[in-house]
């Protein structure tokens, strides 16, 4: 270890890792090509507070996740349950199994290697919902499906993007060149559209619990007297160290009580029942068949869309984990556009022939990073490396799908938890975003990109955003080189 004087005291001294790292090195892996697979204890810690946030927060947009892909699938209709030989309850316990499937998957990009909380394509799903509207809801009666097989093959097509990203270093590429005034603006774009669907998708639902709950989480997290309070109080530093956690028991527990906007949950007990025959039989090619070439060939544009869409997460995700790292000099995070390109083909691929999931397999969530690299910025005694955050998170969230009294608490709760991520992450990539521009012009260029995001398409809005470079400072750099030749 460094003898440096600005070692922690204590650095890498406990029991557990059981892997040390020399101060300011990377945390040691087991190295396996492109990917360095860290376990629990042996390369990290257990992290309690990453695993009680993964506890509610992982369960709660998992559940979304189930909800938006079951719906689309007709799941939500008397008919289909009848026909496929199930209840309202059944429905929703078989639909769980594709929770825990893509749960699995959120584990895989800490556990081999890649430093991020991954979640859906996010500002795809519009998109994508009217893409499939092209098809009518699955009527299982009848055995009309093919909405089921339209998912199925742009998930297909976009893992097969991913692939090629991944290993033609293309995606690396992309990341790296794109000037800083774009980066910023899709940031802030991120920010801006998180935002507005907090205020038009969710607080319309439950207008006081969604507004209070994301007060609180602003205060937990950036409110620069309590942060004082908790540096004075090992009380209030063990609040502040669970992030969102007590916003989201305020809408558990007492919300349900106090403002009746949501119902009061159901507890179900056991460990939740998996049913991957079921699921193979009714919505995989293994029980209904390879799409045909069509939907392919129609899936091509929107694939394409899907892929533009994440590569701004590829942009996000780095300039995070670049932000949230500056002041640790005790430990090196490398981001590798790459290497997150391959990983996110893994995920898609496998959710594509299990369990297809409609709001894709994307790169980041940027709101469950966050709240972690918020508390991985606190300093080495808070975490003592990133990856007892990230690898804790995920591993914790596969745990708790699986326990289903916990699932059916937080199920009348999900739409509130998705709308306080999506408030956290408004106000991060404010922040993030405009520290990422230097000039006049990179904040003016952001802006435009940022304002595009929030009214268009995310494609139209690269498009409006490489124009504006061009003209604004692409001509400069074009007159340097005639100049210098």
């Amino acid at each position: 270890m460094s003898s440096g004087k600005n070692v922690p005291e204590g650095f890498m001294t406990g029991v557990f890792p059981l892997k040390k790292r020399a101060y300011g090195e990377e945390q040691p892996g087991i190295k396996v090509g492109p990917f360095c697979i860290r376990l629990p204890l042996v390369h990290h810690r257990w992290s309690w507070t990453e695993c009680l946030a993964a506890m509610f927060l992982g369960v709660a947009c998992l559940g979304a996740g189930i909800m938006t892909t079951m719906t689309t699938f007709g799941l939500d209709k008397p008919d289909n349950f009848a026909a496929l030989g199930l209840t309202e309850n059944g429905a929703f316990l078989m639909a769980l199994t594709f929770g825990a499937l893509n749960a699995l998957c959120y584990y895989l990009p800490s556990l081999l290697g890649d430093p991020v909380v991954p979640g859906w394509i996010t500002p795809a799903l519009p998109l994508t919902l009217a893409y499939l509207n092209q098809w009518s809801v699955p009527n299982y009666a009848t055995g009309s499906v093919d909405r089921i097989y339209a998912m199925i093959a742009i998930q297909m097509l976009v893992a097969v993007l991913f692939l090629i990203m991944g290993t033609t270093g293309l995606g690396r590429k992309l990341v790296e060149l794109v000037p800083m005034s774009i980066k910023a603006g899709i940031v802030l774009g991120a920010g801006v559209t998180a935002g507005m669907n907090v205020i038009t998708a969710r607080m319309p639902t439950a207008p006081w619990t969604v507004t209070i709950a994301v007060l609180m989480s602003y205060f937990f997290l950036f409110n620069p007297t309590f942060a004082n309070m908790a540096k004075k109080s090992a009380f209030w530093t063990l609040v502040r160290n669970q992030g969102v956690v007590p916003a989201q028991l305020f809408a558990i527990i007492l919300a349900p009580v106090l403002l009746k906007e949501i119902p009061v949950p159901v507890i179900q007990w056991g460990v939740t029942p998996l049913n991957f025959g079921f699921v193979a039989e009714h919505f995989t090619i293994w029980g209904l068949g390879f799409p045909a070439a069509s939907y392919f060939i129609t899936a091509i544009p929107m694939a394409l869309t899907v892929y533009i869409i994440a590569f701004s997460d590829f942009v996000l995700a780095k300039e995070i984990v670049t932000e949230a790292t500056a002041d640790r000099p005790d430990e090196t995070v490398v981001f590798d556009a790459g290497r997150s390109n391959l990983v996110s083909f893994m995920r898609n691929a496998i959710m594509s022939l299990f369990a297809p999931w409609v709001p894709f397999c994307g790169p980041l969530w940027a709101s469950g990073l966050l709240t972690i690299t918020e508390r991985y910025k606190r300093g080495y005694k808070t975490l003592n490396t990133y990856w007892d955050g990230v690898c804790t998170f995920r591993a914790a969230t596969v745990l708790a799908v699986m326990t289903l009294p916990l699932v059916t608490l937080i199920r009348p709760a999900f739409a509130i938890f998705f709308g306080i991520t999506m408030a956290v992450q408004c106000y991060a990539c404010g922040n993030i975003g405009i520290r990422m521009t230097t000039t006049t012009n990179d904040r003016g260029i952001a802006c435009v990109i940022a304002g595009a995001l929030a009214c268009s398409t995310p494609g139209f809005a690269l498009l409006v955003g490489i124009v504006t470079w061009a003209v604004v400072e692409g001509s400069e750099l074009l007159f340097n080189r005639v100049a210098k030749s």
